[in-house]
């Protein structure tokens, strides 16, 4: 069977969006796929992929796979090794029916390498030349028909940036469904006697059709999933025989490569006359400069925290009083009841506990979207690579710190772009010190109670600066444990930071709307689940003890409230805590707190803290659920709550300026992340390392917690 009546037998239905790194692919794929997105991860691996539906007619649907950002099918990197072990076998569940192949017209050259490779695989192509409307303003040319007519597919210039050429695109693609046999590629590399050799003792092991295939299989048999031990074997072997050496093969073919579409590239593009001195690099000797660089992006941090607190205050309200508005309306429909304890101090409670702080989690996203979006994180990358390497890590590690701002899952996640192994270790070892935003609800409920509400000079916020200081606690303690780390770990070099600083652009306020879309989106319903599960059954646990417990917990705090003559409101709290207490959810905190109470944690904190070792982000939810139970009509102001919380038997606040400090320094070095020990574990291929990051982290929180405390109390 020919290539061409393969590609007639193959019902096109799904799409690979290939390309390199700072392509703008992920733009393209946004615009094709708008908000049906969904992402997840490869089978097996801690890879991202994004796929996304895009419906051309009421009977033309595609699947559009965004895969990584890859430089070549010779891969560096984890993310380059998913695409190479998809495309190097066609029975993949991942393998495509056609590419669109995402290029920056600005960087062809660089671009290209990959391309041609593709092309060999005999896939329907089409090839979108992205960026045309920063070319036009740099005065370059394509001649798109002439790449056409060599390539043999479709060449189309489009921008991520403003949707130009993005329909033309589209109807490409419902011709490509359509007749896939003429977007058929010619062959670009013509592969050598040797390779052919390898490529054909690679067809009999396995049965593979395309020779480039074939001989993509030859060099990197040893680690594709698709391969059998026996297949491995018997291609190992007959590789030896002809004693074909991969890595110099790899080397020759790239630079024929190079040659060949070097020479299209300067006969198809025609470049402009040399500028003068571009305004990227005069921002970048500001930005990059070794005084003024860190202190912009210091100022820059500092804004988006005083944003955090500042722009989300109006809306967090909102969310506080829909909230009180549906427990009050539940209340009022529902007969007085179990049921309807259930949802109002339960559901609700816990619930409204999380969302309320959407909207600084959204804020967050928004603004660090913003600066990738214009190209500032790169230059992040470039101006602390230096000081990186002075605490062990790579220039490469600041972006997986910032990125842990969000989420360390993802962060940590992103350390494989750090080829130094030790480098990278140590990054994966302390990104969970810097904040994310499942610390938010935490520190901005406990700040209240440490910091007042005071506006400094008519511009900071007193509590966005210690909101700040937090995360600025949290960098100091990653720095600090991985020089610890760089003493520690034996072996590995020093590494040397290579980085392509591309142009400085305006943010394609689409891309981030979607990003803040889809962030919020995840953690809304990732916290949602969790904070749904553990409020129901934290308010089953705390509502039933074992026999009559409770029952006799309930007489006698009657009679401690007699005793007392405390008057009825003292009295329903000091009868909800003593049952609480008595509860199943009261045990465990009443066996924990020994070890708590010299942090100056009682046993209801005890109940809250031992669910945040699963996920952090459940504190606020499960403290909202336990404060709620018997308490008045605004259990939904969590804030206000907790603040006139006091301890039944001496009357004094629970939550002073001690605890309150204590419990957040007890958040800001804890690791309190199942997920994150989850992919640490996955990502070293080892559990001693999550072990070695849950002893450390949790130690420096309870020393911390404890010197906090014992010093201010």
């Amino acid at each position: 069977m020919t290539s061409t009546d393969t590609v007639l037998a193959r019902q096109v239905s799904t799409i690979a969006l290939l390309g390199n790194p700072n392509s703008g692919k992920s733009s393209i794929f946004n615009l094709l796929t708008g908000l049906q997105q969904k992402v997840g991860n490869f089978p097996g691996v801690t890879v991202e992929k994004k796929e996304g539906v895009l419906h051309l007619s009421r009977d033309q649907t595609l699947k559009v796979v965004d895969f990584p950002g890859t430089y070549s099918l010779y891969p560096n990197a984890e993310d380059e090794r998913i695409v190479v072990d998809t495309f190097s076998n066609p029975n993949s569940p991942h393998y495509p029916d056609a590419i669109v192949y995402v290029a920056d017209v600005t960087r062809l050259e660089k671009h290209l390498l990959l391309f041609t490779q593709l092309c060999d695989l005999e896939l329907p192509m089409i090839l979108a030349l992205n960026m045309t409307d920063l070319a036009r303003k740099k005065g370059l040319e394509v001649d798109t028909e002439g790449l056409s007519r060599r390539f043999g597919v479709p060449c189309i210039c489009v921008s991520g940036r403003t949707a130009a050429g993005i329909e033309t695109l589209k109807a490409r693609l419902g011709e490509l469904m359509l007749a896939p046999e003429r977007f058929l590629p010619r062959p670009f590399y013509p592969l050598s006697t040797l390779e052919r050799k390898a490529a054909e003792a690679v067809k009999t092991a396995t049965g593979s059709d395309n020779s480039y295939q074939a001989l993509l299989v030859a060099h990197h048999y040893s680690w594709l999933s698709g391969l059998s031990h026996r297949d491995r074997q018997s291609i190992g072997h007959a590789l030896e025989e002809m004693d074909f050496s991969s890595l110099p093969a790899q080397v020759e073919e790239t630079m024929d490569r190079y040659d060949r579409f070097e020479q299209l590239v300067r006969k198809h593009v025609r470049q402009p006359a040399p500028a003068p001195e571009k305004a990227s690099q005069r921002l970048d000797a500001v930005l990059t400069h070794r005084i003024w660089g860190p202190l912009i992006f210091f100022l820059l941090m500092l804004m988006v925290f005083q944003a955090i607190f500042a722009w989300a205050e109006l809306p967090m309200q909102w969310i506080e009083g829909l909230f009180g508005l549906l427990g009050q309306a539940v209340r009022d429909t529902l007969p007085a009841g179990q049921l309807t304890d259930l949802i109002t101090d339960g559901l609700l409670a816990g619930l409204g506990g999380i969302l309320i702080f959407i909207p600084q989690i959204a804020i967050l996203f928004f603004l660090i979207s913003l600066l990738e979006e214009v190209g500032y994180m790169a230059r992040a990358a470039f101006l602390f690579d230096e000081l990186m390497q002075r605490f062990g890590l790579n220039g490469r590690s600041i972006v997986a710190l910032i990125s842990g701002g969000a989420c360390a899952v993802p962060a940590i996640m992103s350390t494989r772009t750090i080829g130094n192994w030790k480098e990278r270790l140590i990054t994966i070892l302390v990104t969970p010190f810097i904040s994310c935003s499942a610390r938010i609800p935490v520190y901005t409920v406990l700040i209240g109670f440490v910091v007042p509400p005071t506006v400094i000079g008519g511009i900071f916020n007193l509590q966005g600066l210690a909101f700040m200081g937090l995360y600025l606690l949290g960098i100091a303690a990653a720095l600090l444990s991985a020089w610890v780390f760089k003493l520690v770990l034996r072996g590995g070099q020093s590494s040397y930071l290579m980085l392509e600083l591309p142009d400085y652009r305006l943010p394609v306020m689409r891309n981030v709307w979607l990003s803040v879309w889809t962030k919020v989106k995840t953690f809304v319903l990732e916290a949602g689940k969790i904070i749904l599960f553990i409020s129901l059954v934290l308010w089953v646990l705390a509502n039933y003890g074992w026999g009559d417990q409770m029952a006799t917990a309930e007489q006698q705090a009657q009679l401690q409230a007699q005793e007392r003559e405390l008057d009825p409101a003292a009295t329903d709290n000091l009868i909800a805590a003593k049952r609480l207490e008595a509860s199943f959810a009261g045990q465990p905190g009443r066996f924990i707190e020994p070890a708590i109470r010299p942090l100056g944690f009682d046993w209801k904190l005890g109940i809250a803290l031992i669910p945040s070792f699963a996920a952090r982000g459940v504190f606020v939810g499960t403290m909202a659920t336990i404060y709620s139970i018997g308490s008045e009509s605004d259990e939904y102001r969590i804030r206000d709550r907790l603040a006139r919380e006091v301890d039944p038997l001496t009357g004094r606040p629970i939550y002073n300026l001690a605890t309150s400090l204590s419990l957040l320094l007890f958040y800001v070095f804890a690791m309190q992340c199942m997920s994150t020990l989850a992919v640490v574990k996955r990502e070293t291929d080892s559990w001693k390392w999550p072990i070695v990051q849950f002893v450390f982290m949790t130690g420096m929180a309870y020393l911390a917690s404890l010197l906090a405390y014992q010093l201010l109390a």
